[in-house]
């Protein structure tokens, strides 16, 4: 602090200045030419001209506009399916210096000790992990199994850490139904200030109004402007998804010209590598809301300071001024918004979209197979004494990961009900993979095309068990076995062979490939599952969404068929005749 201090009040040169650049200042709206001066990791001052020492590093905007580092304001990084010090690799040279997560997944594979080490590992990279506190986890209504669940005693010891910014994906109908733990857990956040970040995905005025008088601060969930719009006005800040998948800004972007931007941000929710590596990451944002009418400096307020100020971290991050990490990017035109150079923490760390030096991730531990019993197609066949079953079917639709009823009509040999392509009806189980209940129920998804073979993951939010698709019980089972030997990734199965592989050793949902490697192995993946007649946008990230309870109206865990609606396990077999 007295270092800092010193160069803000001019009494000692700084440590380093970036030089010939115009700023962007958010807090003013304003561009003009200024000098950053920093001392260690922070910004000290900002001027016309700062004094300069011997030793002082110069950094050359060279002409070039000065923006404060972007922040993703709702991000699952292991969706990427890249550990921290991968994702940080890609992500900077885009300009990202912080993210918003609440590193769930690992949590609940890992447990807090595994939430801890992710984020000291994110403390040796050049972006800053904001990590929310899960409401509760699993968010999975009813509660799935996994290896550690998080609830009020969890979140004493984590609301003490730094880099505990508030309540994460505090979801609707936990909210709405008063679920213990979450009501415990806010009433805990209310008595340290911190804010509450909400998961509201198709919401109507009266959901909302219940939302704001819980407190939720802000969501990032609306599948329409008129949604966002209703949360704006009911006083929660709106945060507009634009991920790999869901893409929502081009529909809410239009909030923007008809009530402004004060109290709206960005986010991308989930990203797979190689769209990150082909067309960016929050600065692909940006440049689609400038290309859609919004004013430059705007675009780059939600980006930043807007975002910042949604979860009270602005006093550190999300624009260029004293007392802030001196996170800065340098880009040579607004309106194009290229990432040249990107400051974080001081120095120099990414020019023309590559890493100086990258991260380099730290040891990891033996990787070892999950505790899961080697199955066969005999576990996982839906049966019946019946001649003929109408079934329920989660029918994926054309809203993104949206899962309706469709009833199906299928014959019962042998006393069960196999999977039929005719019919577009496939199997599907989701395999308890941390030794607790060795649960492995079966159900049947429609809408993915798949017309033999079987896919299968362990990287699948909510919970991180194994799910698996198929057109094949027998190359279901080798699936989930091959995806279990690995300790953790996603396989590809056909006619009794394992023809694609993607192991994913750290968890069992993440690896340390490099972005590029990941994206090599991503694709593969897809269009092998292409081949196979999947016709969904993205076949491996549609199936592990499979069992996320909050995404209505149906979904599958170790628990078995949800009904998302009425929030209980169901029976997938309708009536026997």
């Amino acid at each position: 602090m007295h270092d800092l201090l010193d160069v803000a009040y001019g009494r000692r040169p700084a440590d380093t200045i970036i030089a010939n650049g115009v700023l962007v200042n958010v807090l003013t709206g304003e561009t003009y030419p200024a000098e950053i001066g920093i001392s260690g990791d922070r910004i000290a001052a900002v001027g016309p001209s700062l004094e300069r020492g011997p030793s002082t590093r110069i950094i050359d905007a060279r002409g070039g506009y000065l923006v404060p580092g972007l922040i993703d304001g709702h991000l699952h990084i292991e969706c990427s399916k890249l550990s921290v010090t991968s994702f940080a690799n890609l992500a900077v040279p885009f300009g990202t210096t912080s993210v918003v997560s609440g590193l769930d997944q690992i949590l609940v594979a890992e447990g807090l000790p595994g939430v801890r080490q992710a984020l000291d590992e994110a403390a040796a990279t050049s972006m800053r992990i904001w990590w929310g506190a899960p409401a509760k986890a699993p968010y999975t209504v009813p509660q799935s199994t996994v290896g550690h669940t998080f609830g009020p005693d969890e979140h004493r010891v984590a609301h003490e850490w730094p880099e505990c910014v508030g309540i994460w994906e505090t979801v609707q109908e936990m909210v709405e139904h008063g679920d213990p733990a979450v009501m415990e857990a806010l009433e805990l956040a209310h008595r340290r200030r911190l804010p509450i970040f909400g998961c509201a995905p198709l919401s109507d005025p009266r959901r909302i109004a219940g939302l704001a008088a819980a407190g939720i601060r802000l969501d990032h969930e609306s599948y329409s402007h008129e949604e966002m719009l209703e949360k704006l006005r009911q006083g929660i800040y709106a945060i507009i998804r634009e991920s790999s998948v869901a893409h929502f800004l081009q529909e809410n972007i239009q909030v923007v010209a008809k009530v402004g931007a004060r109290r709206v941000a960005f986010c991308t929710d989930d990203v797979h590598a190689a769209d990150v590596l082909a067309g960016g990451h929050m600065d692909k944002l940006v440049r689609m809301a400038i290309k859609a009418g919004v004013d430059p400096v705007t675009a780059i307020q939600m980006a930043t300071v807007n975002c910042a100020e949604m979860y009270r971290i602005d006093d550190l991050v999300g624009s260029i001024a004293p007392g802030r990490f001196a996170d800065v990017l340098i880009v040579d035109s607004l309106n194009d918004f290229i990432i040249r150079e990107v400051v974080a923490g001081g120095r120099l760390v990414a020019r023309d979209g590559a890493m100086v030096t990258p991260a380099v991730p730290p040891a990891r531990g033996e990787v070892r197979p999950f505790p899961v019993r080697e199955i066969t197609a005999d576990d996982l066949a839906l049966r019946s004494d019946a001649a003929e079953v109408t079934v329920l079917t989660l029918n994926f639709t054309e809203q993104v990961f949206v899962r309706k009823r469709r009833d199906v009509r299928l014959p019962v040999v042998g006393g069960i009900v196999e999977p039929s392509v005719a019919d577009d009806a496939l199997l599907v189980t989701v395999v308890e993979r941390y030794g607790k209940t060795g649960n492995m129920p079966v159900a049947m998804v429609s809408g993915m095309g798949l017309r033999k073979g079987a896919i299968a993951t362990s990287a699948a939010p909510d919970d991180n068990n194994i799910i698996c698709v198929g057109a094949s019980r027998s190359d279901m089972a080798l699936a989930v076995n091959a995806v279990s030997a690995m300790g953790g990734g996603q396989v590809i199965v056909v006619d009794g062979a394992v023809v694609e592989s993607l192991p994913l050793p750290v968890a069992g949902i993440v690896s340390d490939l490099p972005a590029a490697e990941m994206a090599v192995l991503e694709e593969r993946l897809d269009e092998v599952a292409r081949s196979l007649g999947c016709t969904l946008p993205a076949p491996l990230m549609y199936l592990f969404f499979l069992s996320i309870t909050a995404i209505p109206d149906y979904a599958v865990t170790d628990l078995g068929l949800v009904d998302c609606v009425r929030l209980e396990v169901i029976d997938p077999i309708l009536t026997e005749a």
